[in-house]
């Protein structure tokens, strides 16, 4: 049975009743009083199954796996607008004579290797001048290797611990 008062001090304790119903049951289910999961379970399924963390527009383990990845190089740009790094040219030291310079393009929300597109550019030093050399597949697979699995690590270092 319900009762309907007509003035407005009787429709605020109404309000005010079903809003403290409200976050009463929701503060209960919270705790597992219903039977469901605790609270660290249910962060770690959540992590587990966020694919897409959009915070920046790209996925934020990628974009912080690839500078990370990268920061030997020195970068020429950063956008994570856009998910695109662009480094300068770097000189190994054992190698003076040769210099590349890498691209990566975040194209996706998702922690997945098709997310992810790196081209390498190279150039060797002959007769005073730089000259393009054909990029290797092999090192654009290598990068993005070392990308992804850095990745991976950022996310498992973010669970929460059954300690």
């Amino acid at each position: 049975m319900e009762v309907v008062q007509n003035n407005k001090s009787g429709l605020r304790r109404t309000t005010t009743v079903a809003v403290l119903g409200t976050v009463v049951m929701l503060g209960l289910g919270g705790c597992g009083i219903f039977g469901g999961k605790d609270r660290s379970e249910v962060k770690r399924e959540q992590l587990l199954a966020s694919e897409n963390i959009s915070a920046i527009g790209i996925n934020a383990y990628l974009w912080r796996a690839s500078l990370e990845t990268l920061d030997f190089m020195p970068m020429l740009q950063a956008d994570p607008e856009s998910g695109v790094i662009i480094t300068d040219w770097y000189v190994d030291p054992a190698a003076r004579t040769e210099r590349a310079k890498v691209t990566v393009y975040i194209l996706d929300k998702s922690l997945r290797a098709d997310a992810l597109k790196v081209s390498v550019f190279k150039q060797s030093l002959r007769d005073g001048q730089w000259v393009d050399n054909p990029g290797t597949l092999e090192a654009e697979r290598q990068i993005e290797q070392a990308i992804m699995v850095q990745a991976r690590r950022i996310r498992l270092s973010q669970l929460p611990r059954d300690d």
